[in-house]
């Protein structure tokens, strides 16, 4: 099992060609497949390799909205590019906070760039239905793998080996929607094999009850899951559940009332010594095409993989994020995409927890290019890359033994590898987009040509910097396999976090941290990013909520931790366009949960609404 899981994931979303809707009639958390004759019934299960399949379509699901990547949509009501997880994820997590806005103004979006939604938000409603999709899916899978299941069916001891290993990684999956249904909306239900298959109203749970539903089943999977690294890349082993247990303890405040900040300083440790590594890699190659192969991947412990090859046509997941964070006078080839879709940009305050620009240089385009290495070579009005009779290239020193190459990504001009004023008198001469900034920092990786710092107009892609963290380019600058759907795998856990949770806990108080260790874990990230290393005195709570902004910008953690700091809602930490007005201004705190949506309630009316909802 060393290959091709990736493959078997998407290609299974491809040949399984069957719809999987959630049905109207009952709670979202009770779902089940529509066609039960043809999927996770008693004769999809003949087939030994039916179970790896469904595990396949679990692992899948976090990328693609349905089955034949979008086409056949798993959430009914939002297509399958909207309804992605990791694409839902972003935008409740990022889309809410100081980290992201988007310029598109499809249904209820523009509200959560203001927060300022209602229980009827389509892309709230999304999200409650994509996680309860999975934990319907999980649970319908462990119904079908029991030891009796297994045994009626003749499966061999090799296959039901490898079917408790299964089990146990659906188990996770199944908790990690858990916790983000308790992270966003607090108060759900709980649902597991146990429960009946029908209409029912599962019962409301508290937040606390969902708290400790979640730790019990994490701790109970590090006896089942696989150990550290042994498992297939892309596939759990029991270091993401050691991880996700310290997510859960650094929020248990948030969650429970009642802090656990020891517990997660230890399940920090226990993940930091697992075998997993922090990557002594550029900043930039922990986000590129290659970041399963380049020495990124020993610092990913859960990639959400994509793979360019094995996913068709989806406005998910990765292809979303870096799609729709292109536009303006940007070069989407730059980024080894075919085009831009004019949303994503950043907001000032943010750009703003960097410091000041330590410089900045004019940013030249041209026409010609070379997209197997982001460069491009000047070339006269033919094309050619020189022309012994063109005055005007003789004129500017370009000949076949001196050779002007700018960098797409840079935009710097050289000659012969020294940097250089851009030469003129061409016919496809490179022009100035404006002024690209520079940061000591080597982590804000933003492009600012003919963008503005201020958003006066959400709607207007060039208002807001761009940030081009996520490149679908090799570390080495070669080309991705395609450039409709990018091979960059997202990080949803990765040592470097554990190594800034380990820090923040400590600075909580958890006596089993120590300070002069996280100041060391502290500047090993620094380091790498360019950034002056700090003393004992300069690690603070605030110091750890911007240094989480910096390197974690974009994974999918920002309104979590900024709730867990107090400063979502409330008037202590302002952006603009906070609250719906371009200053910014305070917002509710009803709104550290959001409301459960409309549709929910209405499917389970004994489910009772979020305060101030």
């Amino acid at each position: 099992m060393k290959i091709s899981f990736k493959y078997i994931s998407y290609f299974f979303l491809f040949i399984l060609g069957i719809s999987m809707t959630l049905t109207s009639c009952t709670d979202d958390l009770n779902v089940t497949p529509k066609d039960d004759d043809e999927f996770l019934s008693e004769t999809f299960f003949q087939d030994p390799a039916s179970y790896k399949q469904v595990l396949a379509k679990l692992y899948a699901g976090l990328y693609v909205g349905g089955n034949d990547g979008d086409g056949q949509a798993d959430i009914a009501g939002l297509s399958g590019d909207f309804s992605s997880y990791l694409r839902l994820l972003f935008v409740t997590q990022e889309f809410t906070t100081d980290e992201a806005i988007i310029a598109w103004a499809d249904g209820t979006l523009p509200t959560l760039n203001s927060q300022t939604w209602s229980p009827n938000n389509e892309f709230l409603y999304g999200t409650y239905s994509r996680a309860s999709y999975h934990i319907s899916l999980a649970n319908e899978f462990l119904r079908q793998t029991t030891d009796d299941k297994l045994d009626a069916r003749g499966v061999d001891a090799n296959l039901k080996a490898e079917i408790a290993t299964f089990r146990a990684e659906a188990r996770f999956l199944r908790a990690f929607s858990y916790v983000n249904l308790m992270d966003l909306f607090g108060n759900v239900p709980i649902t597991t094999e146990a429960d009946p298959v029908g209409f029912f109203y599962p019962v409301q749970k508290t937040r606390a009850e969902v708290f400790a539903f979640v730790e019990s089943e994490l701790k109970d999977l590090d006896s089942s899951l696989p150990n550290a690294r042994t498992n297939e890349y892309g596939r759990i082993d029991k270091v993401a559940a050691k991880f996700l247990l310290a997510q859960i303890y650094l929020n248990a405040k948030v969650y429970t009332g009642t802090e656990r900040n020891n517990d997660a300083a230890t399940m920090c440790t226990e993940v930091i010594n697992s075998g997993y590594t922090f990557a002594n890699i550029p900043y930039r190659n922990l986000f590129s095409a290659d970041n399963d192969k380049n020495g990124a991947q020993n610092e990913f412990i859960f990639p959400i993989i994509s793979d360019g090859n094995a996913i068709r046509a989806t406005g998910g997941g990765m292809s979303f994020i870096i799609h729709a964070s292109i536009g303006g006078s940007m070069d989407a080839a730059a980024q080894g995409m075919d085009g831009g879709w004019q949303g994503i940009r950043t907001r000032k305050e943010f750009v703003g927890s960097f410091g000041t620009p330590t410089g900045s240089f004019d940013f030249y385009q041209t026409k010609s290019k070379n997209l197997a290495n982001n460069t491009g070579i000047l070339v006269n009005k033919d094309g050619q890359a020189f022309d012994s009779s063109d005055k005007n290239e003789k004129d500017a020193g370009f000949n076949a033994n001196n050779t002007y190459v700018f960098n797409l990504v840079t935009g710097k001009i050289t000659l012969n590898g020294v940097e250089v004023a851009a030469p003129t008198g061409f016919t496809n001469a490179p022009v100035s987009l404006g002024k690209q900034q520079v940061w000591g920092d080597k982590r804000l990786y933003s492009y600012t040509p003919g963008q503005a710092l201020d958003i006066a107009n959400v709607s207007t892609f060039t208002d807001g910097y761009a940030l081009t963290k996520f490149t679908n380019v090799k570390s080495d600058g070669s080309a991705a396999q395609r450039t409709d759907i990018p091979d960059t795998d997202f990080p949803m856990f990765r040592v470097t976090d554990a190594y800034l949770m380990y820090a923040e806990a400590t600075l909580r108080g958890a006596s089993s941290g120590n300070i002069g260790t996280a100041v060391g874990y502290i500047n090993q990230i620094r380091t790498r990013a360019n950034a002056p290393t700090i003393s004992t005195g300069d690690l603070t709570l605030d110091f750890i909520l911007a240094e989480r902004g910096r390197e974690l910008y974009w994974e999918c953690h920002r309104r979590t931790d900024l709730i867990r700091f107090g400063k979502f809602t409330g008037g202590d930490k302002i952006w603009q366009w906070k609250g719906g007005v371009q200053s910014g201004t305070s917002t509710a705190s009803t709104r550290d949960l959001m409301p459960i949506p409309a549709k929910t309630i209405q499917a389970n009316p004994t489910l009772k609404q979020n305060p101030g909802y």
